[in-house]
């Protein structure tokens, strides 16, 4: 379809991804070169906040650096953490870890519960009184590559196609942006950022991306057991040996409480089914208690970046940067991202407007990527950059005490014991043949407070025109059955927080066929990252469909 004739519009600055990284980047972009400079964000969502999902306590060192006066402008931080709590949870019971045990990176003083949703809402708001143009339901499919093979721009709002990929009858063929530098700002394995990552090596001699998988609801809770600005991280039950992870309960306002689950990617039994984990999780008796009589009223699921300092990739390439989350810049121990997000997109707006004036572009930026190396992410970054490699290698026990020394011993002097501790392997290769692990058996869901996927599936809002193509593609459609099947059990099925993959069979179970319900996809990107065979490809949808979470 490369014969197809688009309109094109020019600007400055594309920027892909209305999160905080590229909302950020925005603002920023204005703020210096106000009228001199054009500015746009696409956003693949309904509108701006629809695909956001994030925990989320908001460090707002990132805010403060972008608008100080954020508070009188009415942001939407009304939360403030008042407690810290950390638990080690047995089937029955939890053992809480005193904070002053803690590295200080871990205490919460000063930071915010929040919906990182109406955060980015509200950001779009600063950055359009500014003059940045924001189109919402612009779903961005290709990347536009210029004479000398930098990236010139992206296709967007592209409408229309048929099934089998051809056009339809009301088909728009969307519009070509151009800019002198493109931002990709997609989040978690963007499906722009990892076409750009792979075309100019930007992963060669770093370590592989690790991840996990975040499932969150939001409850209404008894205002008698409400506790506005508590804190609780739990580990252990009920994963235990089986993966890493934990849970996060956040108390926010109106007597809502944010129920989150954090499964690391890198587990080695695929009969492992991380949403019935959480599921399971909130039988216990202290999240049970809590939840007593409350009411479910969204749910959502996003991968995360786990990798840290030594797995993010070269950040820039001609013509454009990678920022936020489609670079990797989560804390692990801290599981937050956002401030860092927003202090990439501050770095990199400033790169751009100095080689704007300069009368640059399709260049690389490489002053962003001096920034992000000698300023507040590094310094965020570099002290926990050994915790994930050494819960993955010793476990929940050896990897809470090594890598809480080395944490301690990187507060108290600048220098990690550990070094740069290595990953590996990638989480898809981390997979271990089905015959090596035993099924696991899961209680069935009670309705109350535990659901099946695709009961909680509705709760996320998510819709998908079902005409179009499907956007989850395989780049050997045999492989789940032949391959899959036999050696891994199929883990689709079970991965997936949405129920997005099925084997069906006949009646008498013979015949076994892979089925993909792209319809119930809420974006989360999973199956790109753990399919044991990497033969499924995340491609957007038309703009507008997917989750559409109302203040995740």
């Amino acid at each position: 379809m490369t014969d197809i004739e688009r309109e094109a519009m020019e600007y400055d600055v594309v920027i892909v991804g209305a999160g905080p990284a590229g909302l950020s980047a925005a603002i920023r972009l204005k703020q210096l070169g106000g009228d001199e400079v054009s500015v746009v964000v696409l956003e693949k969502g309904s509108e701006v906040g629809a695909h956001i999902l994030s925990g989320a306590v908001l460090d707002p060192s990132g805010l403060d650096a972008l608008i100080p006066d954020w508070k009188e402008k009415g942001a939407p931080l009304n939360t403030p953490v008042t407690e810290d709590r950390f638990l080690v949870l047995g089937e029955a019971g939890q053992v809480r870890l005193p904070n002053f045990a803690m590295p200080p990176l871990m205490n919460n003083h000063g930071t915010y519960i929040v919906s990182m949703g109406n955060v980015c809402r509200w950001l779009a708001e600063q950055a359009e009184e500014l003059g940045v143009e924001i189109f919402p339901g612009m779903a961005c499919s290709e990347v536009i590559y210029g004479e000398n093979g930098e990236v010139k721009g992206v296709v967007a709002g592209e409408f229309g196609k048929e099934p089998d990929g051809t056009p339809g009858d009301g088909y728009e063929p969307g519009m070509e942006l151009h800019g002198r530098y493109v931002f990709l700002a997609e989040g978690v394995r963007g499906s722009l950022s990892k076409q750009v990552i792979a075309r100019f090596g930007l992963a060669e001699g770093r370590e592989p991306q690790k991840y996990g998988i975040g499932m969150k609801e939001i409850w209404e809770v008894d205002p008698a057991k409400h506790k506005p600005g508590r804190v609780t991280h739990t580990m252990g039950w009920p994963l235990g040996k089986r993966a890493g992870g934990g849970s996060f309960i956040y108390h926010l306002e109106n007597n809502q409480v944010y129920v989150g689950f954090v499964v690391h990617l890198n587990y080695k039994n695929p009969h492992l089914y991380p949403y019935m984990e959480f599921q399971r999780f909130k039988h216990h008796p202290e999240v049970a208690e809590l939840l007593k009589g409350a009411k479910r009223v969204a749910y959502g699921a996003r991968a995360i970046t786990e990798g840290g300092w030594q797995a993010m990739p070269k950040l820039t390439f001609p013509g454009g940067a990678l920022l936020g989350c489609s670079a990797g810049m989560v804390n692990v121990p801290r599981i937050k991202g956002n401030h860092n997000a927003m202090f990439s997109g501050i770095h990199a707006a400033e790169a751009a407007w100095d080689a704007i004036q300069a009368e640059r572009g399709g260049d690389e930026l490489t002053a962003y990527a001096e920034a992000v190396a000698n300023g507040p992410i590094a310094k965020d970054l570099k002290p926990v950059r050994n915790v994930k490699p050494l819960w993955s290698k010793m476990g929940l026990v050896g990897g809470l005490a090594l890598g809480g020394l080395d944490m301690w011993v990187a507060n108290l002097t600048g220098w990690n014991p550990f070094g740069t501790m290595k990953h590996g392997k990638t989480d898809a290769a981390a997979t271990e043949p089905a015959d090596k692990h035993a099924p696991i058996d899961y209680p069935k869901p009670d309705g109350v407070l535990s659901f099946d996927r695709l009961t909680n599936v509705a709760f996320s809002f998510t819709n998908h025109e079902e005409s179009q193509p499907c956007h989850l593609t395989l780049k050997d459609p045999s492989v789940p059955i032949d391959v899959n099947l036999p050696k891994f059990a199929e883990p689709a099925q079970r991965y997936c927080p949405a129920g997005v993959y099925e084997v069906v069979r006949d009646d008498d179970g013979s015949n076994p066929r892979f089925q993909i319900n792209f319809q119930n996809c809420v974006h989360c990107k999973t199956c790109d990252i753990k399919d044991p065979s990497q033969n499924i490809n995340w491609t957007t949808p038309q703009g507008g469909d997917g989750p559409n979470y109302p203040n995740m």
